[in-house]
Protein backbone atom coordinates (compact mmCIF):
# COMPACT_ATOMS: atom_id res chain seq x y z
CA UNK A 1 0.00 0.00 0.00
CA UNK A 2 1.23 3.51 -0.84
CA UNK A 3 0.26 7.14 -0.21
CA UNK A 4 0.92 8.68 -3.62
CA UNK A 5 3.56 10.96 -2.10
CA UNK A 6 6.64 10.39 -4.25
CA UNK A 7 9.78 10.11 -2.13
CA UNK A 8 12.39 10.49 -4.86
CA UNK A 9 13.23 9.87 -8.48
CA UNK A 10 15.48 7.16 -9.85
CA UNK A 11 17.29 6.74 -13.15
CA UNK A 12 16.89 3.70 -15.36
CA UNK A 13 20.26 1.92 -15.51
CA UNK A 14 19.35 -1.17 -17.51
CA UNK A 15 16.43 -3.11 -18.95
CA UNK A 16 17.07 -6.72 -19.92
CA UNK A 17 14.35 -9.05 -21.20
CA UNK A 18 14.57 -12.84 -21.30
CA UNK A 19 11.76 -15.40 -21.64
CA UNK A 20 9.06 -12.69 -21.35
CA UNK A 21 10.52 -11.46 -18.05
CA UNK A 22 12.10 -8.01 -17.83
CA UNK A 23 14.80 -7.16 -15.28
CA UNK A 24 14.55 -3.43 -14.55
CA UNK A 25 17.48 -1.87 -12.68
CA UNK A 26 17.34 1.65 -11.25
CA UNK A 27 20.08 3.93 -9.95
CA UNK A 28 18.98 5.50 -6.68
CA UNK A 29 20.27 7.50 -3.75
CA UNK A 30 21.76 5.42 -0.92
CA UNK A 31 18.96 6.52 1.41
CA UNK A 32 16.44 4.72 -0.81
CA UNK A 33 17.77 1.31 0.26
CA UNK A 34 17.98 2.01 4.00
CA UNK A 35 16.32 -0.90 5.87
CA UNK A 36 15.19 -2.31 2.51
CA UNK A 37 14.68 -6.07 2.24
CA UNK A 38 14.42 -8.48 -0.66
CA UNK A 39 10.76 -9.01 -1.50
CA UNK A 40 9.77 -5.52 -0.39
CA UNK A 41 7.32 -3.51 -2.49
CA UNK A 42 8.25 -0.24 -4.19
CA UNK A 43 6.02 1.80 -6.47
CA UNK A 44 7.83 2.70 -9.71
CA UNK A 45 5.84 5.27 -11.70
CA UNK A 46 2.91 4.07 -9.63
CA UNK A 47 3.43 0.36 -10.40
CA UNK A 48 3.89 -1.90 -7.39
CA UNK A 49 7.05 -3.96 -8.01
CA UNK A 50 8.94 -6.48 -5.88
CA UNK A 51 12.59 -5.90 -5.05
CA UNK A 52 14.74 -8.82 -6.27
CA UNK A 53 18.21 -7.29 -5.82
CA UNK A 54 19.79 -4.16 -4.35
CA UNK A 55 23.18 -2.94 -3.21
CA UNK A 56 25.15 0.20 -2.44
CA UNK A 57 27.52 1.49 -5.11
CA UNK A 58 29.35 4.09 -3.02
CA UNK A 59 28.64 6.30 -0.01
CA UNK A 60 25.92 8.19 -1.90
CA UNK A 61 24.54 5.86 -4.54
CA UNK A 62 22.82 2.48 -4.85
CA UNK A 63 20.87 0.35 -7.29
CA UNK A 64 17.61 -1.61 -7.04
CA UNK A 65 16.40 -4.31 -9.44
CA UNK A 66 12.91 -5.63 -10.16
CA UNK A 67 11.47 -8.37 -12.37
CA UNK A 68 8.55 -7.16 -14.50
CA UNK A 69 6.17 -9.50 -16.34
CA UNK A 70 4.95 -8.87 -19.89
CA UNK A 71 1.41 -8.01 -18.75
CA UNK A 72 2.72 -5.15 -16.60
CA UNK A 73 4.86 -3.91 -19.48
CA UNK A 74 1.82 -3.91 -21.78
CA UNK A 75 -0.54 -2.08 -19.40
CA UNK A 76 1.89 0.52 -18.03
CA UNK A 77 4.50 2.94 -19.32
CA UNK A 78 7.28 0.76 -17.90
CA UNK A 79 7.25 -0.98 -21.27
CA UNK A 80 8.64 2.08 -23.06
CA UNK A 81 11.37 3.00 -20.56
CA UNK A 82 14.91 3.37 -21.84
CA UNK A 83 18.22 3.87 -20.00
CA UNK A 84 18.58 7.35 -18.43
CA UNK A 85 14.81 7.84 -18.14
CA UNK A 86 13.63 9.14 -14.76
CA UNK A 87 10.94 7.35 -12.75
CA UNK A 88 9.08 8.19 -9.54
CA UNK A 89 9.61 5.84 -6.60
CA UNK A 90 7.82 5.38 -3.28
CA UNK A 91 8.56 2.81 -0.60
CA UNK A 92 5.51 0.97 0.76
CA UNK A 93 3.51 2.47 3.61
CA UNK A 94 4.40 1.37 7.14
CA UNK A 95 2.08 1.29 10.16
CA UNK A 96 2.20 4.70 11.78
CA UNK A 97 3.35 6.57 8.66
CA UNK A 98 1.55 9.77 7.74
CA UNK A 99 -0.98 9.36 4.92
CA UNK A 100 -0.26 12.60 3.12
CA UNK A 101 -1.96 11.80 -0.17
CA UNK A 102 -4.63 9.13 -0.59
CA UNK A 103 -4.55 5.34 -0.41
CA UNK A 104 -2.86 3.95 -3.53
CA UNK A 105 -2.50 0.23 -4.28
CA UNK A 106 0.14 0.37 -7.00
CA UNK A 107 -2.17 -1.47 -9.42
CA UNK A 108 -2.35 0.66 -12.56
CA UNK A 109 -5.70 0.65 -14.37
CA UNK A 110 -4.70 2.24 -17.67
CA UNK A 111 -2.61 4.90 -19.34
CA UNK A 112 -3.46 8.43 -20.45
CA UNK A 113 -1.79 10.61 -23.07
CA UNK A 114 -0.62 14.17 -22.44
CA UNK A 115 -2.27 16.44 -25.01
CA UNK A 116 -1.60 19.91 -23.56
CA UNK A 117 0.98 21.46 -21.22
CA UNK A 118 0.60 25.02 -19.93
CA UNK A 119 3.42 26.18 -17.63
CA UNK A 120 4.01 29.47 -15.79
CA UNK A 121 6.51 30.41 -13.10
CA UNK A 122 4.14 29.28 -10.34
CA UNK A 123 1.79 26.73 -11.88
CA UNK A 124 1.64 23.99 -14.46
CA UNK A 125 -1.58 22.69 -16.01
CA UNK A 126 -1.49 19.32 -17.72
CA UNK A 127 -4.35 18.05 -19.87
CA UNK A 128 -4.65 14.33 -20.57
CA UNK A 129 -6.83 12.21 -22.86
CA UNK A 130 -8.12 8.92 -21.51
CA UNK A 131 -10.07 6.02 -23.00
CA UNK A 132 -13.81 6.69 -22.72
CA UNK A 133 -14.46 3.48 -20.75
CA UNK A 134 -12.48 4.83 -17.80
CA UNK A 135 -13.85 8.37 -17.70
CA UNK A 136 -16.71 7.42 -15.35
CA UNK A 137 -14.13 7.13 -12.56
CA UNK A 138 -12.66 10.59 -13.24
CA UNK A 139 -14.61 13.27 -11.38
CA UNK A 140 -13.79 16.96 -10.79
CA UNK A 141 -12.04 17.45 -7.42
CA UNK A 142 -11.69 13.69 -7.03
CA UNK A 143 -8.47 11.79 -6.41
CA UNK A 144 -6.25 10.21 -9.03
CA UNK A 145 -2.72 8.80 -9.05
CA UNK A 146 -0.62 9.79 -12.07
CA UNK A 147 2.74 8.00 -12.34
CA UNK A 148 2.23 7.19 -8.67
CA UNK A 149 1.55 10.79 -7.60
CA UNK A 150 -1.58 11.55 -5.58
CA UNK A 151 -3.31 14.48 -7.28
CA UNK A 152 -6.64 16.29 -7.22
CA UNK A 153 -8.49 16.34 -10.51
CA UNK A 154 -9.31 19.65 -12.14
CA UNK A 155 -11.57 20.09 -15.16
CA UNK A 156 -13.17 17.03 -16.74
CA UNK A 157 -14.62 17.38 -20.26
CA UNK A 158 -15.60 14.48 -22.53
CA UNK A 159 -12.58 12.13 -22.56
CA UNK A 160 -10.15 14.73 -21.21
CA UNK A 161 -9.12 15.82 -17.73
CA UNK A 162 -6.60 18.22 -16.24
CA UNK A 163 -4.47 18.57 -13.14
CA UNK A 164 -2.71 21.64 -11.73
CA UNK A 165 0.78 21.20 -10.32
CA UNK A 166 2.68 23.41 -7.88
CA UNK A 167 6.46 23.92 -8.22
CA UNK A 168 7.15 21.48 -5.36
CA UNK A 169 5.40 18.64 -7.22
CA UNK A 170 7.26 19.47 -10.41
CA UNK A 171 10.59 19.48 -8.58
CA UNK A 172 10.02 16.15 -6.80
CA UNK A 173 8.51 14.12 -9.64
CA UNK A 174 9.01 13.31 -13.30
CA UNK A 175 5.86 15.11 -14.47
CA UNK A 176 8.01 18.17 -15.23
CA UNK A 177 9.78 16.13 -17.91
CA UNK A 178 6.62 15.15 -19.78
CA UNK A 179 6.15 16.20 -23.38
CA UNK A 180 2.95 16.20 -25.42
CA UNK A 181 2.11 12.64 -26.60
CA UNK A 182 3.88 11.05 -23.62
CA UNK A 183 1.85 8.48 -21.69
CA UNK A 184 1.38 8.24 -17.93
CA UNK A 185 0.09 5.52 -15.63
CA UNK A 186 -3.30 6.05 -14.00
CA UNK A 187 -4.71 4.49 -10.86
CA UNK A 188 -8.23 5.55 -9.96
CA UNK A 189 -9.49 6.07 -6.43
CA UNK A 190 -10.87 2.76 -5.16
CA UNK A 191 -13.75 4.42 -3.29
CA UNK A 192 -14.86 6.10 -6.50
CA UNK A 193 -14.69 2.79 -8.38
CA UNK A 194 -16.75 1.04 -5.69
CA UNK A 195 -19.45 3.74 -5.65
CA UNK A 196 -19.75 3.95 -9.44
CA UNK A 197 -19.83 0.14 -9.81
CA UNK A 198 -22.47 -0.19 -7.09
CA UNK A 199 -24.69 2.44 -8.71
CA UNK A 200 -24.37 0.71 -12.08
CA UNK A 201 -25.38 -2.65 -10.58
CA UNK A 202 -28.41 -0.98 -9.03
CA UNK A 203 -29.25 0.64 -12.38
CA UNK A 204 -28.90 4.07 -10.77
CA UNK A 205 -26.10 5.36 -12.98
Amino acid sequence: MFTGIVQSQAEVLAIKTKNNLCRLTLATALKDIEQLELGASIAVNGVCLTVVEFASVDKNHAYISFDVIDETLAVTNLGVLTPNDRVNIERSLKVGDELGGHTVSGHVHCQAELIEKHATSSNCRLVFACAADWMKYILPKGFIAINGISLTLGEVVDNQFSVHLIPETLARTNLNQLSVDDKVNLEFDQQTITIVTTLERMNLA
